[in-house]
């Protein structure tokens, strides 16, 4: 078995393939005829099917938009805290 060299796409290659699925062309058929693995056409039947865009940012539910949003403002507080307690100790020996 060997191995594959990661393969970039563009934009429009990955339309096609939407299209294609779209028109009624298995599958099984694009996989073996363009050689993609199966979770890459997956995904971009299922971005072009949602939204049209392959961007991440673009097919990003509202919940996962929401929760790295809270992250991100978690890790903020988390070393602004860190930041005080060790403000608390120097003022502390003082």
């Amino acid at each position: 078995m060997t191995k594959r060299t990661r393969r970039t796409f563009t934009k429009e290659f990955k339309q096609q393939m939407g299209q294609l699925h779209e028109n009624g062309k298995p599958r099984s058929e694009i996989i073996k005829e363009y050689e993609l693995t199966p979770s890459s056409l997956d995904r971009w039947i299922s971005q072009f099917t949602k939204s049209g865009s392959f961007k991440e940012k673009d097919n990003r539910s509202s919940e996962e938009t929401e929760l790295m949003k809270l992250r991100k403002e978690n890790q903020r507080l988390a070393m602004e805290n860190d930041i005080l307690k060790q403000a608390a100790l120097i003022m502390g020996r003082k």
